[in-house]
């Protein structure tokens, strides 16, 4: 079965809201190996509703539409589809009784611009709306299937997870199923480079993707059973982990912060950070972790080389010889903060976040970090960004994962942490 998604809404043409809805429609009509081709916006024009609507019918078994159902004069989708597709609206006694019962809790009068929420479509499957007015519908005209979904997340999220969802699944007899591997230290040529021909592998199929500074690798099975897509994808999987090994960070929803947490609690080891330019990030992906307070000990944001004299014990011959930005400076941070903490592992960086600072000898995006343990301490040069200008988020938050990194190889290869 294909689909296309359309999102309602002038709003969203003008770029005063962001269209979430695309990606997760997308990803959980996927699990049920209905495959999407399209997705199309349109503004709250009847005419050109239309026309876009017509096309997607054209083209796909299945139409979602979200948006457009509420009780102004502006929310106009059920009426135009109905109207394309020769259906009449007939008021819903139930909707009626829930909208009214929605105001009345809140004690708000009831104006009769909500009531044509009520309005649905004649022998329509209606999807009765738990946190709002508006209910969702499901149309059938031949055989194509028309569903249409409230605006708010809030309301479509659960109205499509619990009602439409389930109606859906009639009309899919396979599964698909997708699971991401996570790279770190890799670039995505050479990944693909040393993939090879699994690459053009189509059952499973395996593609991938790259974000700032890591990349995925998707690999993804259509079965009839989740079971069996499993059991079709471990082979392939299986002989990825064994190409890449450590560079391997992590399987599906996991982040680098997520596997150092964890590796830190299993081994029962305390952390410790102290950042310059990127200025308490690495720390907070540390917290932002639930469990993290029983391994994370210490964080210091030394910006000024006073602090990284006076709080982490960076000699000021160095600092005056290196400069703040240097591998000299990186080593005595982790150093520093290693003593302070007494940690098992400390992590510290320092660098030019830009976008001023640069020369053509140390220019923005340059970066040192350094990794402390009792037995030795790791250094690394990182040159992040093109040099363009406005990268400084980025460079800060590469040069936080790089970090992350290093305290997760460490802790994988150092039996005596």
């Amino acid at each position: 079965m294909t689909a296309e998604i359309v999102t309602i809404g002038t709003e969203i043409i003008i770029g005063d809201i962001v269209n979430t809805h695309a990606q997760y429609l997308s990803q959980k009509l996927a699990s049920i190996g209905i495959s999407v081709l399209y997705h199309s916006s349109v503004g709250d024009n009847p005419a050109r509703m239309q026309e876009v609507l017509r096309h997607a019918l054209t083209r796909c078994d299945l139409v979602i539409v979200t948006g457009g159902l509420g009780p102004t004069t502006d929310d106009l989708t059920k009426e135009t589809i109905c109207e394309m597709l020769e259906i009449p609206l007939v008021e819903d006694p139930r909707a009626k009784t829930e909208i009214l019962e929605f105001f009345r809790r809140r004690g708000i009068s009831c104006t009769e611009n909500n009531m044509k929420q009520a309005m649905v479509p004649e022998n329509g499957v209606i999807f009765y709306n738990k946190y709002g007015t508006a209910p969702g519908m499901a149309v059938q005209k031949g055989t194509s299937c028309v569903i249409m979904l409230p605006g708010p997340p809030k309301e479509l999220r659960p109205m499509f997870d619990e009602q439409a969802f389930p109606y859906l699944k009639q009309f899919s007899d396979r599964e698909i199923v997708s699971h991401h591997i996570r790279f770190f230290g890799l670039g995505e040529s050479t990944i693909a480079d040393r993939l090879g021909s699994l690459t053009d592998s189509s059952d499973p199929t395996l593609a991938l993707y790259a974000k700032e500074g890591e990349v995925s690798a998707r690999i993804t099975a259509c079965r009839p059973t989740r079971e069996e897509a499993e059991a079709a994808m471990l082979p392939m999987m299986d002989t990825i982990r064994s190409m890449f090994g450590n560079d391997i960070y992590g399987i599906d929803a996991e982040s680098l912060e997520q596997v150092v947490v964890r590796e830190l609690l299993s081994r029962k080891c305390q952390i410790a950070t102290a950042e310059s330019c990127t200025g308490g990030l690495l720390a907070q992906k540390i917290t932002s972790v639930p469990g993290a307070s029983d391994c994370f000990q210490y964080g210091l944001v030394s910006y000024s080389n006073t602090v990284k004299y006076a709080q982490l014990g960076v000699p000021e011959w160095v600092l005056r010889k290196y400069t703040a930005v240097s591998r000299q400076t990186a080593f005595y941070m982790a150093k520093g903060a290693l003593k302070n903490s007494g940690a098992d592992i400390a992590l510290a960086v320092t660098g030019l976040a830009g976008p001023g600072g640069g020369t053509p000898e140390q220019p923005v995006g340059t970066v040192y970090l350094a990794a402390a343990t009792r037995q030795y301490t790791w250094v690394r040069h990182l040159t992040l960004g093109h040099g363009k200008g406005n990268e400084r988020d980025m460079i800060r938050n590469v040069a936080a994962k790089n970090a992350l990194d290093m305290a997760r190889r460490i802790l994988k290869n150092n039996s005596s942490l």
